[in-house]
This record gives C-alpha cells, structure tokens and sequence, in this order.
C-alpha cells in the first residue's frame, strides 16, 4: 500500500482519468494540477476567473479544461454541476479562504465556512452521482485547536477573528470527509474519501500574514509544489477511505507526505453527523445516494 510520497515523479501514470481540481489557478490548486498532468491525467480547472484559468492552463501538461466555479455562490455551484457531463475520476476540493474581517457569502454565509465547507459540501453532493473514485478536502492541522460551535455556525453570535473561523471551517473539513465516507460505505459505494492538510506553504493567502507569522512563514514554509504533495497522495494514493496526509517533517508542517492523526473532536463521529444535518439544513443540499 503506497502510504507516502516524496516526490511527484512517483506518481502513477493517470493516463484516462479526470480530476476536478477548485481553486486551480495559484498556488497549491495549480502545483497540483500540474503534477497530476505531467502524470497525464486530464485536469479540470474549476476557477472563479475563467481568463486566468485559461492563462494558467497552458502552464500545465496535456489535456486541461477550465470551468466556472464561485464556491461562495451556491446558485455558481449548482450551475458547474448541471453543466458537468462526464464521469470524474477525483474531485480535488482544495479552494479556500482566510479573511481578516467578517465578511458574507452571496447565500448570506460567514465567508471563511461558507467558501471553505459550505461550497465544496454542496459541490460534492451535486457531483457525486459521477465520481467513480475519491474526493479529496484540503483541512489543516489548524483544525486541532478549533471548537466546532453547532448552534452558530454562520457566527451570527460570535465575535470574529480570523484565525478561530478558519480553523473551524477547516475542522468541519475534516468531519465532512469522515461523515461523508460513513455514508457512501452505507450506500455500497466503491468512491472513498481522503483529507490533505499541505504543511505551512508560502501562498498567497499566507502572503497576507504580519508579525511573527510572517517571519514563520519566511523562514519555514515550503513551496507550493510540496505543499501539493499530500494533496497527491490523498488523490492517487493506495490508502483507506477517510484517510487524512499531510507532511512528514517539522510536526506535520513540511516535506514529503504521509498519514497522519487528528484531534479528537475531529474523530467525533456523532458530531460529524451533526454537522452534516445542519450543512444540508443550511445548503439545502442533501447526499444523493
């Protein structure tokens, strides 16, 4: 069972299969549609600025195609997935975004847990009808610190701060990955899931960081292209379903790709099913299988 990755030369050849990747025109999003198709894979670019997907795209090996998506829009989401008409092999669900002040969704949602759980929630049980293999969720060791308030979700009673809403929307990343495998094994579903959580990687949304984070960032982070490594293996791995990757050095924060834990709250699989109610109750969008 192939349960690390060091490099992307040790891909498999994808020759044949198609991965839908959000959030593919920078940083994480765009080293791993790269990689996915130097290994030949066809690379779906579901982007919110379709002229820079398609600038992008030529950057990227074989066959690429670029797609509208506004993960922050569920009517953009519902639009992407009615369009769509073929089998996909791997959803990549890895846009996302940290904002400093409280800011909302077009349906009315805190930003952050809208556009980081919300929108690929939606998206996934729109698509899931034609995916044959995995979806992957980019979450984040952040997700160890978080609290996952149930009865505020949207943080309409909560003061904000940027870094608490963040981890949160990336601990529900986490229980969505576990919640939604416990369903399709229920199904008799073969598609597994997998979460990927890249390390601490100079992008553009850790560009925006002041103070000791930036020093942290300047001084430690990787770069997208290995930070797109846990990605990978979380997309083409040989690994079990609700698996969860991430680096293999520097507590989890750099180099290389492997397994790894998470927190308990994370494990919780009563509260998974908690929050997968409320997200539909919020979507209107329900696991169609």
């Amino acid at each position: 069972m192939t349960s690390t990755l060091d490099s992307t030369t040790a891909l498999p050849d994808l020759t044949g299969r198609t991965f839908v990747i959000t959030g593919a025109t920078s940083g994480i999003g765009l080293a791993t549609a790269r990689a996915l198709g130097a290994a030949h894979a066809r690379v779906v670019l579901a982007v919110r600025n379709p002229a820079k997907g398609s600038a992008v795209a030529s950057s990227i090996p074989g066959e690429t195609i670029v797609r509208a998506l506004d993960l922050a829009d569920l009517t953009s989401v519902r639009r992407f997935a009615d369009e769509w008409p073929d089998p996909i092999d791997v959803l990549v669900n890895n846009a996302g975004v940290s904002v400093p002040t409280r800011q909302r969704t077009r349906d009315g949602f805190e930003m952050q847990f809208g556009t980081n759980h919300l929108g690929p929630f939606a998206l996934t049980n729109l698509l899931l009808p034609q995916i044959t293999g995995r979806v992957v969720t980019l979450s984040s060791q952040a997700e160890r610190t978080a609290k996952l308030n149930l009865d505020d979700l949207n943080g309409d009673r909560t003061p904000y701060k940027e870094s608490r809403v963040y981890g949160m929307s990336k601990l529900a990343n986490l229980m969505f990955t576990a919640e939604l495998q416990r369903r399709l094994t229920a199904a008799g579903s073969a598609v597994t899931t997998a979460a990927a959580h890249p390390g601490l990687v100079a992008t553009a949304m850790t560009g925006q960081t002041t103070g000791l984070t930036a020093l942290i960032v300047r001084r430690l982070a990787q770069s997208p292209e290995n930070g797109a490594l846990p990605v990978l293996l979380a997309a083409t791995g040989d690994i079990p379903g609700d698996s969860f990757t991430g680096p293999r050095r520097l507590l989890h924060m750099r180099d290389g790709a492997e397994l790894i834990g998470r927190s308990k709250q994370a494990a919780d699989p009563a509260l998974a099913a908690r929050l997968w109610d409320e997200s539909e109750k919020m979507t209107g969008i329900f696991f169609p299988l």
